[in-house]
């Protein structure tokens, strides 16, 4: 497998190119065009799938990226990155139209960038809105009335429209009643039709028909609307009340009734303008929502439309009766600015809660359980104007010892049904003030990032208030996100404590359920302390022996910043050690690179918090080889078995380590695990982008072999690159013969038709997994390889029978055999393949011919159904086309999952087929050379009358 070695010579050849990059298009395009600038514009109807290939050619090999801007201003730019040759987007959509950038870069000159602009076309269903307007009375005894018949649709190309009244075709000038007109403010999208001054033939069938004029293959659309002298916009009741209060748990049903409109309105119901709740149902115009809960409330919408004027709409709110979030207060004495309760002073205790509706709610107070009035000298206020709504006072003047005790605020709802909240308040000589203290220790809080924290303030007082926390030194949220948080003892608890959150927390009294009297607050600080973050987290080192180099370790950030230690390792071995003072970073210098100088050097800075870590690993490693691609001819013939390959590389960065002493070549057939190797020595010093060769000898065809090549130097071996060479049949730079095996991905710019149920599948018998379809399908592929490349129909669920999958190939050009004679003759081709159709399901494979002249029909030229054994065969068929041309492929699935029909091999050579096989069938004879049936029908009939020898 081994031939001669061309590594170095006095013409060696210097082959770093900066890259080059075409893009060429596959898949379904309706038109492909260059406009000015060289810029191409590729058409494609909206739901094909778009698949741009990207061609390359540079070395070393450059990196392929794709990048899309968005099609128009209006659009929100998008960037989508794709890192391969080929971009395929199934099922394109119109905002997925635009500019696509291919863009190869491989270090050497300025990337190579081209463009494609993609345009998405597309048509949707015109609508015709109807309008009308009455205008001033006309000596007393006529009234104008206009009406316009407006008709729009989303189009790309812009749309045409025209407009019929009953069979006749509308035109400005063709009707005086008639005014056809495009505003200008719409750039002719829309289209009015004006009838001005009714009469009794304006009423009939209008019918307004969109058109991009069969651009792309998009028929035309057409909408009908009948006006007569009922037209009418709609007009809907709303029979239910406006509030409705509902209970929790309570089933609400909204009836929504048409009064009017022609022609008949659509119903539809909308709550604060967006979607209903999941759990709604719909029947007709009314609406039930089952089991109602607080989120369900809001104003539910009744959207009538029937595209005559404007839609109608009524609306109700649906209320949820709830209570929720009872508080209390109470104020000492506010003439005496007072902060605690005393005899014969005033008193408030104040009570707040959120009501659903708010005007039912009412409240009721107890005195230690009993209920209590309003009097002069303790008076009840259910609303108070100064304060928050929802909110009831109750007064206690001249407060006297038997004052003393619980007091209880009861809130309810008038019309019951919702459970009613108590609060308790006690008045006693021991109710006293609140007060703040931060206890000893607690501030300033020292942590470690990622920790969990608490913040303590304590809170003395009766009864206890609820203390709210906020930033003291910055506007900024909590770490809960909200501004305040509320804690009910004293205590703010963060999880999983970051750096950001170093700072100020106030705590502070709220005045609900303690005193309302002026805040109390306290402050605690917060030192949350992390490790340092360096650079370089990892550096790969690559260096000859004998070389100085050093090393570099860089602090970003770190808390406490002060004190910073640092040492430098290798392996387990310390190197030195040391303090960072003024600096931010430290330096390790080597001067002359020995072999126990080669490993992992490590920099640990530390602080109170931690270590971070710089890791440098030195080697002396050789880079990776590039394999050239770019070559001509690497692949030749020199004996019928076997061809031979000329291997070409160049070295990345070889001046990096030591000299490459020489080059490990593995070689293996692809899908076997046994690996053959040989060394290429090298004697000189291998400069940057010179090309190395090697001849490969005695591959055996038609086998792929897998390549690894690595280079050797003092230290070792480097990184190796692989790659994979394939034999491929030498092809005419003249299209006289495709052929087609679907090794390469590319499967030969075949396309799959989308139209159809399914596709077709490329695979291997090697990784083929059979399990859902036993005794079917190939073993291997047509050269008996079970490595080799084959397409098939996988008939498993989810597919059923009559389902189709069609395989295209490329477009073929056909040029007159005598272009410059008067006689012009269309040529034939061979068309050959081999199939496999093997199992007790067997569908049906069928081929056609497919003509650009002939549009809309696809010509039979084959077919076969049936188990023909597990066998590959070959079939040959003459075609006979006028014009460019494909051919399909087209396999139908059996009534079974045992139906796996297979194809390999597919040639199209100009000229008659010779020697065609048995297995031809009547079929496709008969698609093909008409005349050879009547020649065998002739000779049968000859031969049963015994008149032919």
């Amino acid at each position: 497998l081994f031939g001669s070695v061309s590594c170095h010579c006095p013409n060696t050849e210097w082959v770093c190119t900066p890259p080059n990059v075409r893009i060429i298009h596959s898949g379904h395009a309706c038109n492909i065009e260059e406009e000015r600038y060289t810029e191409r514009v590729y058409t494609i109807r909206e739901g094909e799938t778009l698949e741009l290939t990207c061609l390359v050619s540079g070395h070393p090999r450059p990196q392929i990226r794709w990048t899309k801007t968005a099609g128009s201003a209006t659009d929100r730019f998008q960037d989508s990155s794709v890192f391969n040759e080929t971009l395929r987007i199934t099922l394109i959509q119109r905002h997925q139209g635009g500019r696509y950038y291919c863009k190869a870069e491989n270090g050497l000159g300025t990337p190579a960038i081209k463009s494609i602009r993609v345009d998405v076309y597309y048509l949707d269903d015109p609508i015709v809105t109807v309008h009308q307007s009455i205008g001033e009375a006309k000596e007393q005894f006529y009234y104008e009335r206009t009406v316009f018949l407006r008709c729009a649709a989303n189009s790309n190309p812009p749309v045409r429209y025209s407009w019929r009244r009953g069979r006749e075709f509308l035109s400005q000038g063709s009707d005086k009643g008639v005014e056809i007109y495009e505003p200008f403010f719409t750039q002719g999208e829309t289209k009015i039709l004006k009838l001005k001054n009714l009469r009794p033939q304006d009423y009939a069938n209008y019918t307004c028909t969109a058109s991009v004029r069969s651009v792309c293959g998009i028929p035309d659309k057409s909408v009908l609307f009948r006006l007569t002298n009922k037209t009418a916009s709609p007009t809907i009741k709303l029979l239910v009340e406006d509030p409705i209060v509902a209970n929790p748990g309570q089933t609400v049903t909204l009836v929504c009734i048409i009064s009017g409109g022609e022609p008949n309105p659509t119903l539809s119901w909308v709550r604060n303008g967006e979607e209903l709740p999941k759990k709604s149902v719909l029947n007709g115009g009314t609406l039930t929502i089952p089991a109602i809960t607080i989120e369900d409330a809001g104003v539910y919408s009744c959207v009538a439309s029937n595209n005559v004027g404007n839609p109608a709409k009524k609306s109700t709110n649906i209320l949820v009766r709830a209570l929720k979030k009872g508080r209390f207060w109470i104020t000492p004495d506010p003439y005496h600015n007072d902060d605690n309760i005393q005899i014969g002073r005033e008193v408030k205790i104040s009570c707040q809660v959120e009501a659903t509706p708010p005007e039912e709610l009412m409240f009721s107070w107890l005195k230690n359980g009993r209920p209590l009035r309003s009097s002069e000298r303790m008076v009840i206020t259910q609303t108070d104007p100064d304060v928050a709504p929802g909110t009831t006072n109750l007064d206690i003047i001249d407060l006297k010892f038997t004052d003393f005790g619980t007091y209880t605020c009861v809130a309810s709802l008038k019309n019951g049904g919702i459970p009613e909240i108590s609060i308790d308040v006690n008045i006693s000589s021991t109710t006293v003030p609140p007060n703040l203290t931060v206890p000893r220790g607690k501030s300033p809080l020292v942590t470690q990032e990622g920790d969990t924290v608490e913040l303590q303030c304590l809170v003395s007082g009766k009864p206890k208030p609820i203390i709210l926390w906020s930033r003291a030194d910055k506007e900024a949220p909590m770490p809960d996100g909200s501004m305040q948080s509320e804690s009910y003892d004293g205590v703010l608890r963060i999880v999983n404590v970051s750096r950001e959150m170093t700072g100020i927390y106030r705590c502070q009294t709220s005045q609900y359920n303690g005193f309302n009297v002026k805040p109390r607050e306290a402050t605690v600080e917060l030192i949350v302390q992390y490790p340092p973050a360096v650079e370089p987290a990892y550096t790969e080192i690559r260096q000859g022996l004998g070389r100085p180099f050093s090393l570099s370790c860089r602090v970003l950030r770190a808390h406490p910043s002060r004190v910073l230690k640092y040492e430098w390792k290798l392996g387990t071995r310390l190197l030195t050690m040391g303090q960072l003072d003024t600096r931010d970073e430290t330096e390790y210098n080597v001067r002359a690179l020995n072999r126990e100088g080669y490993g992992a050097y490590t920099c640990d800075i530390t602080n109170e918090a931690g270590a971070g870590r710089c890791t440098f690993l030195v080697t002396g490693k050789a880079y990776v080889p590039e394999f050239y691609y770019d070559t001509y001819s690497a692949l030749w013939q020199n004996k019928p078995r076997v061809y031979g390959f000329k291997l070409q590389w160049t070295q990345m960065n070889p001046g990096a380590v030591d000299r490459i002493m020489a080059y490990r070549l593995g070689i293996k057939q692809t899908g076997h695990q046994r690996w053959w190797e040989q060394e290429i020595p090298n004697e000189d010093n291998i400069q940057k982008g010179e090309l190395l060769t090697y001849n490969l000898t005695e591959l055996i065809k038609p086998e792929a072999y897998q390549i690894r090549l690595t280079p050797i130097t003092r230290f070792g071996e480097g990184d190796s690159a692989e790659r994979i060479i394939r034999y491929s049949a030498p092809v005419n730079p003249h299209w006289n013969k495709f052929h087609c095996n679907f090794e390469e991905e590319s499967i030969c710019m075949f396309t799959q038709d989308k139209t159809e149920e399914f596709d077709w599948t490329r695979h291997s018998a090697a990784t083929r997994n059979t399990k859902y379809t036993p005794n079917t399908g190939p073993s291997s592929d047509r050269t008996g390889s079970k490595q080799g490349i084959y397409m098939y129909i996988e008939t498993s669920r989810p597919r059923l029978e009559g389902d189709k999958a069609r395989l295209l190939t490329p477009s073929f050009t056909v040029a007159p055999k005598n272009p410059y004679g008067n006689v012009v003759t269309n040529p034939t081709y061979c068309l050959s393949f081999y199939y496999h159709m093997y199992g007790r399901h067997i569908g049906t494979l069928n081929v056609y011919l497919r003509q650009k002249s002939q549009t809309g029909s696809d010509a039979s030229v084959w077919t076969l159904s049936g188990n023909q054994g597990d066998r590959w065969r070959q079939a040959r068929v003459n075609i006979h086309p006028t014009s460019s041309f494909q051919i399909i492929l087209e396999g139908i699935r059996g009534s079974g999952i045992e139906g796996d029909i297979a194809i390999d091999d597919v040639t199209i050579e100009e000229g008659e087929c010779r020697d065609p096989p048995p297995s031809s069938n009547i079929r496709s004879m008969a698609s093909s050379t008409p005349v050879h049936i009547w020649q065998l029908c002739l000779t049968l009939l000859l031969i049963s009358l015994g008149l032919r020898r």
